[in-house]
C-alpha cells in the first residue's frame, strides 16, 4: 500500500437530499465492475444503504464506505446522508476525506443543505468536484443552476464539459478537452482559467500558442489546490455521465499525503458494532502503519490499547486487511475504550474539524414496560457511542432518559433503529428547544467549605461574560504554594461540569472564569474536597451576578408563489422572525431572514398546507442570541443544586464514596 499512495483516492459524495447520492454511488460500482447488478434505493438494494431502516425509507442515515477501480487508481468512496437530521454524520465523513464530489439537483439547484455542506467543505479545503445530475428531468435547467452556484456557493467554476440537450433530450456531455470540442465553450473554458492566473492571462492575451495538455494539466493542479471547481453534467439514474465523473475524480482530486514511515496519527471517525467483530472503530490514518496485534495510543484518552485485527470494509462486507497505511481508511477491532473523535497515535497530522451539526432540541423517551428500562439505557448509551451529539442524559432517580436530536426524522430513525436492533418498543415525547444561559453582569463565586469535618477548601471565582459563541473560557492566577497543582488541575476539570446546569438548568456559556484565591489545609483537606467545592463556588457566583436565557436562531430561505407572501410574512412576524425585502424569482417569492427555533418547531407543515405544497422553508442554525425578558423556560435540574450546600454536600459526599 505505501508506494501505491498516488493511485488512490478517499472521496467523499455530498449533497442534498434527494439530489441522487446513492443513485450515483451504485452506478460507480456498477460501471467500474465492482458490482454486477445495479442496486436502486427505491427498491432498497443499494450496497450503502446498509441499515434496513435506510431501505425502507429510500434515505441514507449514517455515512457508508465502498471501495472501486477506475483507470488504475483505487477509489475509497463513503457515501454521506443529505438529511439536515444526520448533519452529524456529514461532519465527520468531511474530516477525513482528501477529495469530494458535491452533487446538485438540475431542477432544484443549490438547497440549503448544500450550502451548508459547501462551507464546510470551503473551511477545511477539500478539493470538490461539482456533479449536476438529474440532467434528463422535466425542468432541468442548468443554467439557473450554474448562476445558483456562482450567487450562494463560489465563482471559482470551472466548466468542463458541455451538456447535450436537456430533459428528456439530455444525451450526455462533451468533453471540453477532447480534439474536436465545441470551439466556442472551449474559448470559454480557456478564459475562465486565465482569469484565475496572471501567467496563464499573460500568454493567452499575447496570443501564444500554449498546447491544451498544458492547459488541462494545469487545471488539474488549481482543483487538487482548491483553486477552481470543476463542473460536470450526469443523469445518475439512467448512467449518464457516471464514467465521466469516475475519470474527473481520478484527475481533478488528490491522492493522499502522509509518510508511512512516520509514527502513526490517525482519527477515529465513526464507530459501529458488528455482531462477530464486537466494537469496531473507524479510522482514517494520515501518517504510519498500524499493524494486526498492534499496540497503539490513543491520545484523547491517554491509554493504549491493542488492537486485534484491521478490516477494509465494503457496503455489507470486511476482510481481514492486516495493516493500515497513511491515507488508508479501515475498520479497526479489538479498541474496547475508544470514542468518535479520538486521535490515535501523534495528533500532529489530523485536519481540524468542521462543526456543523447542533442538535436544538430535547426529547424524552418513554418504554412500555418498566422491565425495560435497563435494556433501553443500555440501547441508547450504545447508539450516544455511535453519533455522540445524542448526548443521552440519564437520569438515574427519576428514572429517565433524555436525548438531543437535530429534528423529527431523526426521532423515526432512532425510534426504527431501537426497534430493529433491539427489540425494544420507544415512544420519543414532544421535543423541546435546548436554551442556554449567559451571565448578566461580571462578578465572583466564593466558597469556604470547612464544614462537616475532615475537610477544608476555600475558592473565589472571577466570572466575567464573553463574546458570544466563545463557549468557556477557564484560567487560574492562583500561586501552587498556596493551592497545589493537584487541587488546581481538580478545579480545573470540575468548572465546566458545574456550568452545565445554570439557574434555570441549562448550559451556562460564553464566559470567562478566573481562580483568583484557592487555599488547601496541610492535614484537613481531603482530595476530593475541591470536586464538592467547585461546583458551589460557581453556583454562589451565578446566583449572585444573575443568568439570562440565550435561544437558538435559525437561519432561513423561504419559496413561496406570489399571492402567498403577505400571510407568510405575517406569519414570521408573529414568531419573532426579521428578514429583508422579498426577491421575485418568476411567480414565486423568496424570503430570507432569522427566526427562533422555539416558535418555528411546526412552520415547515403549517407552510405546506398553507400553500398546498408549494411553499418550501430551508433552515440552518445560526447561533444563540439572548431572549426577549418574556420569555421564560425552566428545565427540571438533574440532582441536588448546589445552592442548597448542606444538602448538597451530603449527596455528593455519599456519591463519591459510593
Amino acid at each position: 500500500m505505501g508506494n501505491s499512495r498516488a493511485n488512490w483516492r478517499n472521496v467523499g459524495i455530498f449533497a442534498h437530499v434527494d439530489a441522487g447520492k446513492t443513485t450515483t454511488t451504485e452506478h460507480m460500482l456498477y460501471v467500474s465492475g465492482r458490482t454486477r447488478t445495479l442496486g436502486s434505493v427505491d427498491t432498497g438494494t443499494t450496497i450503502t444503504d446498509s441499515m434496513e431502516v435506510e431501505r425502507a425509507r429510500g434515505i441514507s442515515v449514517r455515512a457508508a464506505m465502498t471501495a472501486l477501480e477506475w483507470q488504475g487508481t483505487h477509489v475509497q468512496l463513503v457515501d454521506t446522508p443529505g438529511h439536515v437530521d444526520f448533519l452529524s454524520e456529514v461532519e465527520r465523513a468531511l474530516r477525513v476525506m482528501d477529495g469530494a464530489v458535491l452533487i446538485v439537483s438540475a431542477v432544484e439547484g443549490v438547497q440549503a443543505q448544500t450550502e451548508l455542506i459547501w462551507n464546510a467543505l470551503r473551511k477545511l479545503r477539500i478539493p470538490t468536484l461539482i456533479y449536476i445530475n438529474k440532467m434528463d428531468r422535466v425542468g432541468a435547467d442548468y443554467e439557473a443552476v450554474l448562476a445558483d452556484i456562482r450567487s450562494y456557493l463560489t465563482a471559482d467554476l470551472l466548466a468542463v464539459q458541455r451538456p447535450l440537450g436537456s430533459e428528456q433530450q439530455f444525451a450526455g456531455s462533451e468533453d471540453l478537452w477532447a480534439e474536436d470540442a465545441d470551439a466556442d465553450a472551449r474559448t470559454a473554458l480557456l478564459e475562465a482559467m486565465a482569469e484565475q492566473d496572471e501567467r496563464l492571462l499573460e500568454r493567452y492575451v499575447s496570443g501564444e500558442e500554449v498546447p491544451l495538455a498544458e492547459w488541462r494539466a494545469e487545471a488539474a493542479a488549481k482543483a487538487r489546490r482548491a483553486e477552481v471547481y470543476p463542473v460536470l453534467y450526469g443523469a445518475s439514474s439512467k448512467g449518464i455521465g457516471v464514467q465521466a465523473l469516475l475519470g474527473a475524480m481520478v484527475e481533478y482530486l488528490p491522492a493522499p499525503g502522509g509518510e508511512a514511515e512516520a509514527p502513526p496519527s490517525g482519527i477515529v471517525f465513526k464507530i459501529e458494532r458488528d455482531k462477530v467483530m464486537g466494537r469496531m472503530a473507524y479510522i482514517r490514518l494520515y501518517q504510519g502503519k498500524i499493524r494486526n496485534r498492534d499496540v497503539v495510543r490513543n491520545f484523547t484518552q491517554q491509554m493504549d490499547e491493542k488492537v486485534t485485527q484491521i478490516r477494509k470494509m465494503d457496503g455489507f462486507r470486511s476482510e481481514d486487511a492486516g495493516e493500515l497505511a497513511a491515507g488508508g481508511i479501515a475498520a479497526v477491532c479489538g479498541m474496547s475504550h475508544v470514542r468518535i473523535g479520538d486521535i490515535i497515535g501523534s495528533p500532529d497530522a489530523v485536519p481540524e474539524e468542521a462543526r456543523l451539526a447542533v442538535p436544538l432540541l430535547t426529547v424524552q423517551a418513554h418504554w412500555g414496560d418498566a422491565q425495560h428500562y435497563p435494556a433501553m439505557v443500555q440501547a441508547l448509551t450504545e447508539l450516544s457511542d455511535e453519533d455522540p451529539l445524542l448526548n443521552v442524559q440519564w437520569l438515574q432517580d427519576e428514572r429517565e432518559l433524555h436525548v438531543k436530536v437535530m429534528g423529527p426524522i431523526q426521532l423515526e430513525i432512532l425510534t426504527s433503529v431501537i426497534e430493529q436492533r433491539y427489540g425494544l418498543s420507544v415512544r420519543f415525547g414532544q421535543p423541546s428547544v435546548i436554551y442556554k444561559e449567559t451571565l448578566e453582569e461580571a462578578g465572583e463565586g466564593y466558597i469556604s467549605y470547612l464544614m462537616p469535618k475532615p475537610c477544608w477548601a476555600v475558592l473565589r471565582f472571577r466570572m466575567e461574560p464573553g463574546e458570544r459563541g466563545s463557549g468557556l473560557q477557564y484560567a487560574s492566577v492562583v500561586r501552587s504554594e498556596d493551592l497545589l497543582p493537584q487541587y488546581q488541575s481538580e478545579v480545573a476539570r470540575r468548572v465546566p461540569e458545574a456550568l452545565e446546569q445554570g439557574l434555570y438548568g441549562w448550559e451556562v456559556v460564553d464566559l470567562k472564569v478566573t481562580l483568583i484565591e484557592g487555599q488547601h489545609h496541610v492535614w484537613h483537606t481531603h482530595p476530593l474536597d475541591f470536586a464538592v467545592a467547585t461546583p458551589m463556588g460557581i453556583m454562589n457566583g451565578l446566583a449572585s451576578v444573575g443568568t439570562r436565557l440565550l435561544e437558538p436562531i435559525l437561519q432561513f430561505r423561504i419559496v413561496v408563489p406570489e399571492e402567498a407572501g403577505g400571510r407568510v410574512m405575517n406569519d414570521l412576524s408573529l414568531m419573532r422572525g426579521t428578514f429583508g425585502a422579498p426577491v421575485l424569482h418568476g411567480d414565486r417569492m423568496i424570503i430570507e431572514g432569522r427566526i427562533p427555533a422555539a416558535t418555528s418547531l411546526e412552520y415547515a407543515v403549517e407552510l405546506s398546507s398553507l400553500t398546498k405544497g408549494r411553499g418550501t422553508i430551508a433552515t440552518f442554525f445560526a447561533g444563540y442570541e439572548p431572549c426577549p425578558p418574556d420569555v421564560k423556560a425552566e428545565r427540571q435540574r438533574r440532582g441536588v443544586n448546589p445552592l442548597d450546600q448542606s444538602k448538597y454536600i451530603l449527596s455528593v459526599r455519599k456519591a463519591l464514596q459510593n
